[in-house]
């Protein structure tokens, strides 16, 4: 299918007679259209077709359907119908009242070309130029970032479950591609085993019983992995996705040894071993689904999920409206603080970088303070963690703040006043490596505060101490959070967990639709694009920004009972 750009038509006279008869108070989409204009043109999306072919559709109506669609979270069918049936959705797109509209199976096909094209940000970086050309989106201001846990659209499965639908779905896989090789190797017993989905069985409840059956499974598994990498296994079986799933997830599950020389006679010659819970890898190394197998397992705090990570920025400057600049998907296991330095970056990149960055402190290290202060000309702005080690969770036990740093003497001073005795640079390879202090044992042996600074038997304090750049910004980082300007600036963070409250309550950004990281994140550039236009139509329309909500009751509470701890102060 190719694309033949052309010039993009005004609004039907018909449609927008109709649309104002219809709407004589005006409505979202025909204010957007009316002041913004179409965004997209489809120029825009020409890498993304060949150059010969039947012509398609124009990309740009598709573009902004797509984005409608999440505003409106829309299946496939159902935004394809509201083309066909909707006067609003008929003005914005250009569109006749007659015309019929397509097919639904256009819009995955789009999505798919953002996809093989890597690009998804066009959808919502092409609403931004428009923002800056009118003035509403400006460089160098401030923007703040948050994030929120998405789930996976799978079933969250046990590990038996896990272990036997992953051997059913690589069956099911082989048998499209190689049935008649598949079915002179099967043994009968797997028809009754793997037929239908595991959970659709009834797995043992005993112990003995359940490892048993891992077993089992562990052992077909590695048959059929045997089999196919056997030199006459057919090349388009070995070459299915699905295999490294399967090998991957028996990798971490099950241990295969040889079996003793005496019982080599038994086949097979080798034993499996289900493995016990406690001997797994790390969760950054688990498949939790053979159908989405980018999706992880994490717990934070009180809440545990299997699926992605969303990062949101947007601007929080006051005299303009509060756009979203970027989304940033990443698998659940992927920290916070990893994402700190390519959120700048595509910043940066879009030419909209902030120069001010409100953050919580998940995002915050010594390290990154220094890198976007010094490379990225941003000022990382808010708490930083707190220092480890059992001090901080002593009261009045002594905490690496509490110590006097002397860098050009490479020496540092107790709270009781006594000098380090040992400096020196810890581990080896590439970038900063941090400082190893240390104190004299015999002058911390009887000190009388020796139980609030360590508990080393045979040693004195030791600390551990960043480069001096970087402890010099975290300090500086603490002086400016503890201070009135600080605290008084950071409370403009507060209003992104506003934005991701709308984006889950009314855009669906905690559930995504597909499987893998690159579909779900297409879904998040929509969402964002899609926030974007209510929040542009609200500016154009003058309507204030909503308050956070009080309940009638919780409004009648003296300020004492809303904060008992001043209280009592």
């Amino acid at each position: 299918m190719s694309l033949h750009p052309h010039v993009i038509a005004p609004v039907p006279e018909e449609t927008a007679r109709v649309a104002r008869a219809a709407f004589p108070k005006g409505h979202p989409y025909m204010t957007f259209r009316d002041v913004l204009g179409t965004i997209f043109q489809d120029e825009d999306f020409a890498p993304l077709f060949p150059a010969w072919g039947h012509p398609g559709l124009p990309p740009w109506r598709l573009a902004l359907v797509t984005i409608m669609q999440f505003r409106e979270n829309l299946a496939d069918r159902q935004a394809a119908e509201a083309v066909r049936a909707r006067i609003d959705w008929k003005y914005l797109l250009s569109l006749e009242l007659t015309d019929p509209g397509f097919d639904f199976s256009v819009l995955s096909e789009f999505r798919d070309r953002l996809l093989a094209g890597s690009a998804a940000e066009l959808l919502l970086d092409k609403l931004l130029e428009r923002c800056r050309a009118l003035g509403l989106l400006k460089a160098r201001g401030q923007q703040r970032t948050d994030s929120t846990h998405v789930l996976a659209a799978i079933r969250v499965l046990n590990r038996l479950e896990l272990v036997a639908e992953t051997l059913r779905a690589a069956l099911n896989a082989v048998a499209t591609v190689a049935p008649d090789w598949l079915q002179a190797m099967t043994p009968l017993a797997w028809y009754e085993r793997y037929s239908r989905r595991i959970e659709e069985s009834r797995l043992p409840q005993d112990k003995t019983a359940r490892e048993a059956y891992g077993q089992m499974v562990g052992e077909d598994g590695f048959y059929l992995l045997d089999a196919l990498e056997a030199p006459d296994a057919p090349r388009e079986a070995q070459e299915l996705p699905i295999l490294e799933s399967l090998r991957r997830t028996w990798q971490r599950h099950y241990e295969r040894t040889a079996r003793d020389p005496v019982t080599m006679g038994v086949s097979p010659a080798y034993q499996v071993r289900f493995k016990a819970s406690r001997e797994l890898p790390p969760a950054t190394e688990g498949i939790e689904s053979p159908y989405d197998a980018e999706a992880r397992y994490r717990h934070k705090r009180d809440t545990q999920w299997t699926g992605y990570m969303v990062h949101v920025s947007e601007t929080c400057e006051p005299t303009t409206p509060h756009l979203l600049t970027h989304v940033h998907t990443t698998p659940a296991t992927v920290h916070e603080a990893q994402c700190t330095e390519p959120i700048q970056q595509a910043l940066i990149d879009k030419d909209i970088p902030p120069r001010e960055h409100l953050v919580d402190a998940a995002y915050i290290s010594s390290e990154l303070l220094v890198h976007s202060r010094d490379d990225q000309g941003i000022a990382l702005r808010g708490p930083t963690r707190p220092s480890q080690g059992w001090q901080t969770q002593v009261e009045g036990a002594y905490t690496l703040e509490q110590f006097t740093v002397d860098w050009s003497q490479q020496q540092v001073h107790c709270p009781q006043g006594h000098l380090s005795v040992a400096w020196w640079e810890h581990g080896g390879g590439q970038g900063s490596r941090p400082i190893i202090v240390a104190f004299d044992k015999h002058t911390c042996g009887p000190c009388p505060v020796r139980s609030c600074c360590t508990r080393a038997k045979h040693t004195g304090r030791r600390l551990r101490l960043p480069p001096q750049d970087q402890y010099e910004a975290l300090q500086a980082a603490q002086t400016w959070s503890a201070s009135e300007e600080g605290q008084q600036l950071y409370k403009r963070r507060a209003g992104v967990e506003g934005t991701l409250s709308q984006g889950v309550r009314a855009f669906g950004l905690r559930r995504t639709r597909y499987w893998g990281v690159a579909k779900t994140h297409v879904q998040h550039v929509a969402i964002a694009a899609a926030i974007n236009i209510d929040r542009l139509v609200a500016w154009l329309d003058e309507r204030p920004r909503a308050q956070t909500r009080l309940s009638r009751f919780a409004a009648l509470a003296p300020a004492a009972a809303l904060n008992p701890g001043e209280a009592a102060a």
